[in-house]
Formats: structure tokens, sequence, C-alpha cells
């Protein structure tokens, strides 16, 4: 397949490249590059300008992971470092709080699906340790777009229209800003966000007068404790927003919550393989279920296979519903619980689940079995393993068919977004900032955001891995990406899509890495994914067996796939994946994005 036409180049140089979701992100960050910043500052910059002019996929009060690999701080593994963007529920989320409300499930829009926003303190970490510029440098960018406007992509009107009814019934400061005098704004028309763009003003004023780090923490210093803070907790305990359980609810995020967190560093969970160390964030995110892929996958010749026939996307599809299956029974926040990480990441383990896997689509959700733990995913598919035109909850980019709950009160499905970003030092990003989509819960009128609804993903069960608990980190979907080859840095990608995130970065790297397609080829190929598991968004549904499949695959391929028992669904052409990738090799960086829905862009030179 390699040569084979593609929508764009993969791009190629040897002075830096952003590749993201949005053009004019990518842009961004390479004018930071330009500018003589480094890999850090152009992310920092870049996931800015993401929270405006992608505000239906991430805002300033949602998450970010990050991925790096900073060329100052050592070699190989010693220079790779993870951020956790991941807020934690505030003190007043209980169970026994959420059940006195009449709820049997956290809702997937609303007050009540809130946590602690983590993303700001994560980019100002970023900045403090390894940018090099002042903040003021490099919210710029993201200040002019919401002060002077940027064109309005079309998913963000379909998406309006999509909540609104919502917005003029219910959220009425969402429709202050998103529906001028009370209509839906046409695609390519100019959108402005004042209040935001003064509320990146203000932290900046706050924070100025001192050197560069003074600046930083007085910054943070004005977010969690002071009038972001305060303005948060005053409309939780002020307002009744109405969420998708079709009742109203006030929020118990307050200010103490937000002062008594912090964006946390850690060290990479890895994986070897075939010569490749991948690295990924810990078991509070799925991150480590793409290790656990290739675990399983290391006993089969996929060299051999053709990377868009059958043989592959079966062979991937089964690895994929073992490991998903013990991402629900095992994973969640490792400070709250202990998660057998190094039997599930373990080559006897892979070994033993490998055996599993057969010729024929496995319809049931397969947990492994580990000494001292007993899974039980009763909780999970109770009342919510559907048939497969059911799909589970998920991405408004993503969704290609079957039956979901009317969206009356507000659409829970939101994206996300991605960026990568390569510098000439060698310095590397992987990004992927989320939550506080303009539909999670109504825009907090003195700041021009709205509140993440993350908290989604806890369960309002007792005992499991994921289970809802005060101070705790809700198992996001949220993924990074950083590989080295051979211990040099080597590649960075990764892609919105929740559930979906860690089945579409794989096939990105097994294609690139067994069947020499370049980054923009991997990309551009046709993409697969299944909805076995539980999903990690409101109504938590599952469609096991289920494989959906772009409608490029032959014939042939979909026909063998549906003999071979996975109950298959077809998707339009360009539609599953938003991947983009960069990486550096023999002298050259090199970046590619995703083509669907006309917004992802890589930039290099």
């Amino acid at each position: 397949m390699t040569g084979s036409f593609t929508t764009r180049p993969e791009l190629q140089g040897t002075f830096g490249a952003v590749a993201s979701t949005h053009w004019l992100a990518s842009a961004s960050g390479m004018a930071v590059l330009e500018a003589g910043g480094n890999a850090f500052d152009a992310a920092v910059a870049a996931g800015f300008v993401l929270q405006v002019v992608e505000p239906h996929l991430n805002g300033p009060g949602g998450e970010v992971p990050i991925a790096l690999y900073d060329s100052r701080r050592g070699e190989g593994l010693e220079a790779v470092e993870v951020i956790c963007g991941q807020g934690v529920a505030p003190a007043g989320a209980s169970i026994a709080h959420y059940w006195s409300e009449g709820l049997e499930l956290v809702p997937g829009t609303g007050l009540l699906a809130t946590v602690v926003p983590g993303a700001f303190d994560a980019w100002m970490l970023l900045l403090r340790d390894h940018g090099s510029l002042r903040p003021a440098e490099v919210l710029s960018y993201a200040i002019g777009y919401a002060e002077r406007g940027m064109p309005l992509v079309p998913p963000i009107c379909q998406k309006l229209a999509d909540v609104e009814d919502l917005f003029l019934e219910h959220w009425p400061t969402s429709a202050a800003l998103y529906l001028p005098n009370g209509t839906l704004p046409a695609p390519g028309s100019l959108f402005r966000n004042p209040t935001l763009a003064e509320t990146y003003k203000r932290l900046l004023t706050e924070g100025a007068g001192g050197d560069r780090e003074a600046e930083i923490e007085a910054m943070r210093d004005a977010w969690y404790r002071g009038f972001v803070a305060e303005e948060i907790e005053r409309f939780c305990a002020e307002t009744e927003a109405m969420d998708s359980s079709g009742e109203r609810h006030r929020g118990v995020l307050n200010a103490d919550d937000m002062a008594r967190w912090q964006a946390s560093k850690e060290r990479p969970v890895t994986f070897d393989y075939h010569g490749v160390t991948f690295c990924k964030g810990g078991p509070w995110s799925q991150g480590p279920v793409l290790l656990q892929q290739l675990a399983l996958l290391e006993g089969f010749e996929l060299a051999a296979m053709d990377p868009l026939g059958p043989e592959f996307v079966h062979c991937v599809t089964e690895c994929a519903k073992l490991a998903f299956a013990d991402r629900e029974a095992y994973y969640g926040d490792p400070s709250f619980v202990e998660v057998p990480l190094e039997t599930l990441l373990s080559r006897d383990y892979a070994d033993e689940r490998r055996t599993e896997i057969g010729a024929e689509a496995s319809l049931e959700l397969r947990p492994g079995e580990i000494d001292g733990y007993r899974p039980s995913l009763d909780h999970a598919l109770l009342e919510r393993a559907v048939g497969p035109d059911a799909l589970g909850g998920g991405e408004p980019t993503v969704q290609v068919g079957g039956t979901h709950p009317e969206p009356r009160y507000g659409a829970p499905d939101g994206d996300t977004c991605h960026i990568d970003v390569i510098d000439r030092w060698g310095n590397m990003v992987s990004a992927t900032p989320s939550g506080g989509w303009l539909q999670s819960s109504p825009t907090i009128p003195a700041l021009g955001f709205c509140l993440n609804s993350r908290a989604q993903m806890f369960w309002l069960e007792e005992g499991l891995p994921a289970s809802l608990a005060p101070g705790k980190r809700p198992r996001s979907t949220l993924s990074v990406n950083l590989a080295l080859r051979e211990g040099k840095p080597w590649m960075v990608f990764g892609t919105p899509g929740g559930d979906y995130q860690d089945q579409w970065s794989l096939t990105l790297a097994l294609r690139h890495l067994h069947h020499g397609l370049n980054l923009q080829e991997a990309i551009d190929a046709p993409m697969f994914q299944t909805d076995h598991m539980p999903s990690s968004f409101w109504p938590r549904a599952a469609a096991l067996g289920s494989l959906t499949l772009e409608a490029r695959f032959e014939a042939d391929t979909i026909a063998e796939l549906a003999e071979r028992g996975h109950r298959v669904e077809i998707a339009d052409l360009w539609t599953l994946g938003r991947l983009s990738a960069a990486k550096r090799e023999d002298g050259l960086i090199k970046a590619a994005a995703n083509p669907r829905f006309m917004q992802g862009y890589a930039v290099a030179r």
C-alpha cells in the first residue's frame, strides 16, 4: 500500500512540526516555534487555542493528559514524563449524595457531572517546568481568537443545533453566548467569546510583575484559589441545571475542592514491542489498554497480514475485546485502588489470555482472572448490554448509527482534541485536551466557559475500581502516546474518540510499524472499531460483538468478518478516527493529520 494516494502528503522538515485537530491550533503552535519557543511552549499555545476554536470538543473547564520527552533531562525513558491534568471528584460527590438525588448513574451532563477542572494547571505545569516563554506570549493566540473571533466549523453548528432547545429552554447563559439573538449561527460565521478573552487577560494581569516562574505560579493561584474558583463555587451553589437525568440539580464543586488539587507528574507506563517502547499514562486513564493489546498481538504474525484484510481486523478486534474487558474490571485511580498492572502487562498473562482468541468473534465480555482479585462486571452489563444496533455513549464525531436515548436534556456526548509537537532540539509532546465542551453544562457567565462532565465515568456502586469517591480521579478515556525506538525519541501520536482512542491509535501504530505505511497513509487508511466494552459515557451501554468499519473496506473483507460472527455495522466513507502524528527519524521531522471532518492539519518545515 506504500506509495498510494493520500489526502495530503506526509510533511517533512528539519525545523519542527505541529499536528492537531484544528488548523488554527497547528498554525499557532508553529508560530511559537518560529518565534524561538520550544515544543512545550508550542503545545501550550495550541492547547489554549483549541479551547477557543473547538468549544464543542474541549474547554478551559476540562482536563488534559500530557506525555513529553525533554531532551535536556537525559536520554531514553529518563527524559519521558507524563503530566496528569485529570481533576478529582469534589468532597461532596459521594455515592450517597447521588443516590439521595434519585440517581443510579452519574448524569452525562450538568453540574453533578463535573470534577475539578484540571487542564489549566497541567498546561501551566508544562510551561513552567519545560517551556521557555512567558505566559502572555503563549496565551496571545487564544486571546486573539476569543476577542477578535474565529470561523465556526460545521460540526460546531451541528452540535449547537442538537442542543438548541436545551439552551433556549433551560441553559440561558449558554444560549446568550452561542445563540446570538436566539438563532443558530451559520458555518463559517465569525464567533467571539469576549468574556473568555477577559478571563485569560485577568489571569495574566494577576500574574504580572515577577519573573517567569512567579508569573505562572500567580496564575495557577488565581485559577485554583482566586477569582476563577470563586466564580465556579458561586455558580454551582446558585444554579439548578437541567441534566441528562431529566431533572435539575445543583453542583457540589466548590472553591475548597479547587484549592486542594493540583496537576501531578509521573513516570510513564511502558511496554517494549518490536524494538519500540510505547509510553502511556497510568490506569487512572485507559492508556495501559493499548499496551495490553500490544502484549496480546505480539503472538501474531501481523506483518504477514493485509493491513486492510479480514484477518488483521479480526485479530486486532479480538485482542481489543480482552484488553478492554480488563480495563472495565481492574482500572481505577491507583491512589484509591490497587490495580494489578504488572500482571496485566506481563507476557505470561498475555500468553494465557491469547488462548481465548479463536477464528470466530467473541460475543462475551471476558476479563482475565488474577489471583487476589474478583472482577465483577454485573454492574456494567446489567440492563446495559444491548444489541448490535445500539452503540454506547461516545463522541459526536464518531457516532455512526444505531439507537440512542433522545438527548432531550443535553447531548451527553462530547469529543476531544489532540496535539503533537516536535521541535528542532528533539523535544516531543503528545496531549489530548478534552472536557468542558459547550454541551456539557451551562456556561458560567462571569468566566465565558462551562465545566466538564468527566464524573459520568464513575459508577454509583460501591467496591468497584471506578466507583465514585470524593477526591478520586475518574477512570478517564483520555490517552496520549509517546514512543521510543531503540531507546531514542521516535514518535508522538493520538486521537480524540473516547473508548476508541486506544483502538484507533493502536491501528495507526501497527500499520506504520509492520506494514510500512507512512504516517499519512496510516491515518487515511480505512478505520474500524468495536463497542464491545461498556461505554465510558452515559448511559454506559455496551454492544457486545459489534464491529464498525468504514465503507471503504472491500466487500469481501466485510463479508468474511460477518461470517466470523462479528455484528458488523458500516460507517460512512470518512468517519472513524481523528488521528494526528509526528515523528523524528533519520534527521527528518515528519508529520500528518486526519482529513476527516476537514479540521485537522499538520504543519512542518
